[in-house]
């Protein structure tokens, strides 16, 4: 019987219930004799009651919205996959994206469609939707950027990135006075027309450039940290200048102005000296602990509101209050990194997207219908890419660059991207620029980044011989190890020691060793991190390597790994996946970590029938969440008694692969090393970006560097290597394919960018 107890009950409170609702309503009708009831008039088909409601539905501005927002981030995603594959930004798919939604395309070539999706009514709420991505949007370059790299080079720096806005503003203006008669709105003065020309010319985008050099692997070179340093400085030079440009324009003259522009100034003192201490504050109180409470999370959100409210009711925009917000963050990489992570995926996947199309509403190619016209847009890109591309180099050449380097600076500062486009949509949104004039801009900001990448191509390709120190990454490198057992250890200190040979003042190498705190009592603490090190230690004296330890008593192996890893201040992680793979557990180890297997079964029975190979996987699960949980890159080692690491091959097998050239020339300039690069797919060949890089390379170390075209391994071969240094994709892939020479290789080191 108590059993069904809670049947009963159950049964019982809602019978009962719904009886009572029932009798309820039907008392409640005889209260309507009292009443002049309306009844909706009766239809002859209760299906065409239907299409009427949902015709209802579909149309009303929520549904309309939603629907907005569905086919804008689908049609940006496949834009941006498509343009990631030929190796542009996915950025520059998704501004054109935005362009094919609008009546450039969609709208000509489907306008009953167009009309239906973006109604004349439903933009407003478009418009403010897609404001609040870039209000979050520039908060976060806000936050990216490093004050302390732009005063480490702020000598460079300064007059790099000012001559690169000087230059091109001035040229911007000239070009005003040209069009200023046939392209200009009518009652709008010559110098609020030239100014936005000015800015539009002269202005950088910072995310783009910044993501071009991760892309490259540029960013722990000096070029690379340059280049990034002056478009920091570029960033924030523009955006005042932006803010007094729009102060002019609003009050009508320079003179008036200087009201915006005392109050901008005001704000901005307010915001050093009172916003930031009060924010650094919070970020000691709250910065060592482990997550952030929401009241913190909202004070840091909300006043991000009222700085952005703040300059909007100044005058000078509310995207240059977020973005000041942003710069003033405590400077704790946590809570820098908690924030992005807040923040970036929302704007950047869901309302950035919104901006990209609500600026195509507005662009319309359409217009650009005479030879006249084309001509005027082929001239406004001639000069944006004279004053900014040219201008950059001669500056960067001028403070002492070779002439690579300063072509490369020159076409990485004429990269304009989605900060033109908030620069062009902010003056056609006051009525400074006509929309013949910011469709012809558009095309120029499309032009100018879409070039980027071939222009640094090309760059390459004709200075093929440079001098070889000035891409080695010569600022501090920071390799962490973690080991299980001491002969992994050692395997792992020889390849990190490796990897930093000759750089080993500007570098360290910091060893981790975790033991579960259940095996080990406070008495034997200290012996047992003895013990643990010793092999460790000596191994490190013969290499005359010095190291840092870290010894810690855990209950989650796996999770602390992660934890040291993406909170300490490192920049490759090296790791071991337990018993080598050549001892009999291969499958087991790797099966564990890897998720893209189509038929492990058929695979493990193909390997256990032709090598006797068991399955024994402990450690599958742990390596398989740090791969997926660890931020920074990661070596995962597979190691066969890894003794040297002289001769190492490299499977080249897809253009991501191109990192793997980084690894390679690190193991080359500092262990001398003899590096084989395999061509198993073709794309030495195919891809620009490979051919060059590892051309270059081997111009630079000819007798370290040796090309096979070769897609077959043989035994003799792979018996005369040390290591093989492959993307954790492409092992994947050789895992899915079942590849004949796994039994036969060496060591192999398993990157994951």
């Amino acid at each position: 019987m108590k059993k069904y107890r809670n049947t009963l009950f159950y049964f019982g409170v809602t019978g009962g219930f719904t009886a009572l609702i029932y009798w309820i309503v039907t008392k409640g009708k005889l209260l309507e004799g009292n009443k002049t009831i309306v009844h909706p008039e009766a239809s002859d088909s209760s299906w065409g009651d239907f299409l009427t409601s949902m015709i209802h539905n579909v149309q009303d501005p929520l549904a309309i919205l939603l629907a907005q927002i569905i086919m804008i981030i689908l049609v940006a995603r496949l834009f941006g996959w498509v343009f990631k594959k030929i190796g542009q930004p996915s950025v520059i798919g998704e501004i054109i994206a935005g362009i094919a939604l609008g009546p450039s395309l969609l709208g000509l070539y489907f306008p009953d469609f167009f009309h239906a999706l973006f109604p004349a009514n439903s933009l407003e709420n478009l418009k403010f939707l897609s404001q609040i991505g870039l209000i979050l949007f520039m908060f976060v370059i806000g936050m990216e950027l490093d004050i302390k790299v732009l005063k480490n080079r702020a000598k460079e720096a300064v007059v790099i990135s000012h001559a690169s806005i000087v230059i091109p503003f001035a040229l911007g203006i000239g070009l005003a006075y040209f069009v200023y008669n046939r392209f200009a709105p009518e009652g709008v003065k010559f110098l609020s027309f030239s100014l936005f020309m000015g800015i539009a010319m002269s202005i950088t985008a910072f995310p783009v450039l910044a993501r071009i050099v991760q892309e490259r692997g540029m960013h722990k070179t000096k070029l690379g940290a340059i280049a990034i340093t002056c478009a920091a400085a570029d960033d924030i030079t523009a955006w005042c200048l932006l803010a007094v440009v729009i102060a002019i324009v609003k009050a009508g003259t320079f003179e008036s102005s200087m009201y915006i522009i005392s109050l901008a100034a005001i704000y901005v003192l307010m915001m050093i000296y009172l916003v930031k201490p009060f924010l650094k504050r919070i970020g000691d109180l709250y910065g060592s602990k482990d997550s952030l409470s929401k009241p913190v999370v909202a004070i840091f959100f909300l006043l991000l509101i009222i700085s952005s409210y703040a300059t909007e009711l100044i005058g000078i925009h509310a995207l240059f209050g977020a973005f000041m917000m942003g710069a003033i963050m405590p400077d704790v990489p946590k809570f820098r990194t908690v924030f992005i992570s807040k923040v970036e995926d929302v704007s950047v996947i869901l309302l950035l997207p919104l901006f990209f199309v609500f600026t195509g509403l507005r662009t319309e190619i359409g217009l650009i219908n005479e030879p006249y016209l084309w001509k005027v847009t082929g001239f406004i890109i001639l000069v944006a890419v004279v004053g900014k591309f040219f201008g950059s180099a001669l500056a960067a050449k001028f403070v002492g660059q070779s002439w690579r380097n300063s072509l490369i600076i020159g076409a990485l500062m004429n990269t304009r991207g989605l900060m033109e486009l908030i620069v062009l949509n902010i003056g056609l949104a006051l009525g400074v620029l006509t929309t013949e004039v910011f469709t012809m801009m558009v095309i120029m900001a499309l032009v100018t980044t879409f070039m980027t990448g071939p222009a640094l191509d090309l760059i390459n390709y004709i200075f093929k011989t440079t001098d070889h120190d000035e891409e080695i990454d010569q600022s501090k490198y920071r390799v962490l190890i973690s080991f299980g057992n001491n002969e992994k250890g050692k395997s792992l200190l020889r390849l990190a020691h490796s990897l930093v040979k000759k750089q080993n003042e500007s570098t360290s190498i910091t060893a981790l060793h975790l033991s579960l705190s259940d095996e080990m009592h406070s008495f034997n603490i200290e012996d047992k991190e003895k013990s643990s090190f010793s092999p460790i230690v000596k191994e490190a004296v013969i290499l005359k390597q010095e190291i840092t330890t870290i010894f810690k008593a855990t209950l989650d192996v796996e999770s602390e790994i992660i934890d040291i890893a993406n909170q300490g201040d490192y920049d490759f992680l090296l790791v071991g996946l337990g018993k080598s793979i050549f001892e009999g557990t291969l499958l087991g180890k790797v099966i564990g970590f890897t998720s893209r297997i189509i038929n492990p079964e058929r695979l493990l029975d193909k390997f256990t029938r032709k090598e006797g190979l068991f399955v024994n996987s402990p450690f599958d699960e742990r390596t398989r969440q740090i791969v997926s949980k660890v931020k920074l890159p990661l070596g995962v080692l597979i190691d066969k008694e890894l003794k040297e690491v002289n001769q190492v091959f490299v499977p080249v097998y897809c253009p991501e692969d191109s990192f793997l050239i980084d690894y390679a020339q690190k193991l080359i300039y500092n262990n001398n090393t003899s590096v084989t690069f395999l061509d198993m797919n073709g794309h030495m060949e195919s891809n620009f970006v490979i051919a060059s890089a590892i051309g270059s390379l081997k111009q630079k170390f000819p007798k370290n560097v040796i090309l096979n075209n070769e897609s077959i391994l043989y035994n003799e071969f792979l018996s005369n290597q040390d290591l093989m240094i492959v993307s954790l994709e492409s092992w994947k892939d050789l895992l899915d394919n079942s590849s004949e020479w796994l039994s036969a290789v060496p060591s192999v080191l398993i990157i994951k960018p």
